[in-house]
């Protein structure tokens, strides 16, 4: 009898994908593989649902093709499941999952992306490490490993004996918790190079100083012309204080079968020490150890921004427990307690203000330098300040779940994505320094034995190479870019969520906009108050206000909030009726109006003038909701409602259009009058109008034929618009915008979509500058060192001058001007 096929469903969350192609790639490969039946890949939310035969392929097979094609996966929490035709069959073919546990670690003493390279292959080759990514502009370690192969202490002894301090970052998350880790609270490095005390209370700092005071002793001691062995003496003191933590990582690197910079000087160090060149050497070691130093607290700077976010919420706060007052850990503190929050403090978690008032900076946030007043229903942000009054919130989010954690995680994962730049460079770095090795290595060789030269001098020039064949500084050139952009993009209160987006956001060539709650409000607003002749305007908000005081609906709100901006004093009036649908009728003393619709003031019989039909129709033209006001004698007046544009949409278009961005759509399901008068407000040339989410969905597509094609929503109706554009932007609430879009607009406010247009292009720039910069720089020094027209010296001066410029430039990113 033929066994039935066990068929097994997998859930599986897949990392990596960049657009929509991506996951379409995917899904065809996963297809392709035999005993897969059914694959499914979304982009949007990164989940991978394959049904596949459990006897013909296995998971690991699964998750290998996927790894293969470039991207990262793991088991989602979605439970697989086994559909078969019968229970045997089922238990047959169980298999118990692999226990994993994941660990974030935080590294210290990298100093360019070579050695980042270096951690990820040592922790890859222990026995239970599964997963391992290492990002060197967040110093950060993610390592997946099964804690019944091994533990904590052998991850981080293989760490420490490659030559970098670890420490753990965060609380280990068994079976991959798909959560937002709680901001851990750093210590800022103290990267002041002017301040002594960063040289001698820094391990590094005092190697320099140390290998710098064995340098200049040793020249004493060598124009005193003191015996040979004195002077080598102190040379050599500062070769091994500087020398041996290099030399230790260039061993690790050895022994994983890769070279990096540290292998490369220590071997060009011994070189010129065999070669009786012991100042050289001294010197050689000076300036790379100087330089790396310069180069890692100069970067410091820029890595402190996030530690300083980290740092916004306070570690205690005080809750109020029935009539007491007790300061907690805001780990502690659970949804629903009530926060009491004095002037001149910062808020502990996110929450509703349920008593008191005030004014709340929110910049560390949003963005905005104006403080923001509070009231109560208001909600506010942990990591804000309290400026002038007594508050007391509700809490809505753990210490875990807070927007200032969403976005502290946010940015560590952008600022460690590779962007598409970047991985073209660590493509290029694979190969290039092989091949100069192979140079290096004929140049020392070939001379000598084929045509007899000197090996002294051919050796040396050999060495001169190697120190030139590690590419620090044009591997280091886009990530430092990189995370400069998306830090100064942080406190603009505009969040990129990688790399790949930070690029692609100045390449734009169309942006195409939703209409509700992106350029308008997404509330109505009274435009206009028309009275017919028998009352006057005020009047007619007044009565309109006072019967729809007690109502929730959207049109009554915004009719109260006029009357009280204009500062109108309600009455209350009597014999209150509703009429759902149409409107409401309610009595001043004996006289009886009604507020609503057209359809209620045909049913009281009260009949409409040819001039208030016209003045209806002329206003349903443009879009707008009329509500009518009248009594029992006829109609006295109508208040004109509709979308109300936002503030700065305006001039948002504008600035857009300042930046050379000139094909912009708007696209709404609105009717097609409401789209041209909106349009033409703002200066849009082109909409669409009376369009369905698929409708939007296929213009998206459309325009993505002929360039990069951006889109603006609120996050909510418009996200499949939002997944198929090649980069989109939420200026919706935080919570959805974190989880729809790219790049994300905490505060709302539509003029910063020309700013992050402006910091793209000012990062794209900036290291296409750095590259070509590197790229000339190393093949100028290639060219001179292999005729011999530099020494050891000057090419670790090359090497790590070139490597402090592109710091310094893609740092400028940090501190750019940028248009507002």
């Amino acid at each position: 009898m033929t066994q039935t096929p066990s068929i097994r469903t997998q859930a599986l969350q897949v990392g990596g994908m960049d657009c929509g192609s991506c996951a379409k790639t995917i899904e065809v490969s996963l297809q392709q593989l035999r005993g897969v039946t059914e694959a499914s890949v979304s982009f949007a939310t990164e989940k991978v649902k394959v049904s596949y035969d459990s006897q013909i392929v296995s998971e690991k097979t699964i998750f290998d093709r996927i790894k293969a094609l470039g991207y990262t996966v793991e088991q989602s929490h979605e439970a697989a499941t086994h559909l078969s035709h019968s229970h045997s069959c089922d238990h047959d073919h169980h298999t118990d999952a692999v226990p994993t546990q994941s660990l974030q670690a935080k590294i210290g003493g990298m100093d360019c992306g070579g050695c980042a390279k270096t951690v990820e292959v040592g922790l890859q080759q222990i026995a239970g490490v599964l997963e391992v990514s290492v990002s060197f502009a967040t110093q950060r370690a993610d390592i997946l490993y099964n804690p019944q192969q091994v533990n904590e202490t052998a991850i981080f002894d293989r760490i420490k004996t490659l030559g970098y301090t670890v420490e753990q970052s965060d609380e280990t998350s068994i079976n991959h918790e798909h959560q937002h880790p709680h901001p851990v609270r750093q210590q800022s490095q103290n990267t002041d190079l002017t301040n002594w005390k960063f040289w001698i209370h820094n391990r590094r700092g005092l190697s320099v100083i140390l290998a710098g005071v064995g340098l200049v002793l040793g020249l004493i001691t060598q124009y005193l012309a003191l015996p040979i062995w004195i002077v080598r003496a102190f040379y050599g003191i500062g070769i091994i204080v500087a020398g041996f933590p290099i030399a230790r990582a260039g061993l690790m690197e050895l022994r994983l079968r890769r070279a990096d910079m540290n292998l490369l000087m220590t071997i060009s160090v011994i070189g010129a020490v065999i070669l009786g060149d012991w100042f050289e050497a001294a010197l050689v070691i000076f300036l790379f150890s100087l330089g790396t130093t310069l180069q890692i607290f100069t970067f410091g700077r820029t890595r402190n921004a996030i530690s300083n976010l980290m740092n916004l919420t306070p570690p205690t706060a005080t809750i109020r427990r029935g009539s007491q007052e007790v300061t907690v850990r805001v780990e502690e503190i659970q949804v629903g307690e009530t926060l009491t929050i004095r002037p001149g403090q910062r808020v502990a978690l996110d929450g509703v203000v349920v008593s008191g008032n005030s004014a709340i900076d929110q910049s560390p946030i949003t963005g905005e330098s104006i403080p923001e007043d509070k009231e109560i229903g208001d909600r506010v942000f942990a990591g804000t300040l309290n400026q002038t009054g007594f508050l007391e919130v509700k809490v809505t989010h753990t210490a875990a779940d807070t927007t200032v954690a969403k976005i502290v995680h946010l940015v560590e994962v952008a600022q460690s994505s590779r962007a598409p730049s970047q991985q073209w460079v660590d493509k290029f770095a694979e190969v290039y320094t092989p091949i100069v090795i192979m140079i290096a290595i004929a140049l020392a060789l070939i001379p000598p034995l084929v045509f007899a030269q000197s090996f002294d001098i051919w050796l040396y020039r050999a060495l001169v190479l190697l120190v030139i064949a590690c590419p620090c500084a044009l591997v280091i050139s886009t990530p430092v870019s990189i995370v400069s952009a998306i830090g100064a993009a942080t406190r603009q209160g505009i969040l990129f969520k990688g790399g790949n987006s930070l690029e692609t956001a100045g390449k734009l060539t169309s942006l195409a906009f939703d209409k509700t709650g992106t350029l308008t409000q997404g509330e109505p607003v009274v435009l206009q108050v028309k009275e017919l002749g028998e009352v006057s305007a005020t009047q007619i908000l007044l009565i309109a206000a006072a019967l729809e005081q007690q109502s929730e609906h959207p049109l009554a709100r915004a009719i109260v909030a006029k009357a009280r901006e204009e500062g109108i004093e309600l009455e209350n009036p009597q014999n209150f009726i509703a009429y759902p649908g149409r409107g409401i009728t309610a009595n001043f003393g004996t006289m009886q109006y009604f507020v609503g619709n057209r359809r209620l003031f045909v049913d009281q019989g009260i009949s409409l003038s040819l001039a208030a039909e016209s003045l209806l129709g002329e206003m349903e033209n443009l879009g707008q909701t009329p509500v009518l006001v009248g009594n029992s004698q006829g109609l006295l007046g109508v208040i004109s409602l509709a979308d109300g544009l936002r503030l700065e949409a305006a001039s948002s278009v504008r600035l857009l259009k300042k930046q050379g961005l000139q094909h912009l759509v708007m696209l709404t399901g609105d009717r097609t009058q409401v789209a041209q008068q909106i349009a033409q407000q703002l200066d849009i040339k082109e909409y669409k109008a009376e369009l369905l989410p698929e409708d939007k969905l296929q213009i998206i597509q459309q325009m993505r034929r002929s360039g990069i094609v951006g889109m603006v929503g609120d996050g909510i109706n418009d996200a499949p618009a939002l997944a198929a554009a090649d980069i989109s932007f939420a200026v919706g609430g935080i919570d959805i915008a974190l989880e729809t879009a790219d790049v994300v607009l905490v505060g709302g406010d539509l003029r910063r979509l020309a700013t992050a247009v402006d910091l793209s292009r000012r990062t794209v720039k900036v290291i296409q500058q750095n590259i070509v910069f590197s790229l000339v720089t190393k093949a100028l020094f290639l060219l001179l060192g292999t005729f011999g027209f530099v020494g050891l010296a000057v090419a670790v001066l090359a090497d790590t001058g070139s490597s402090l410029f592109v710091t310094a430039n893609g740092m400028r990113l940090f501190r750019a001007k940028l248009s507002q």
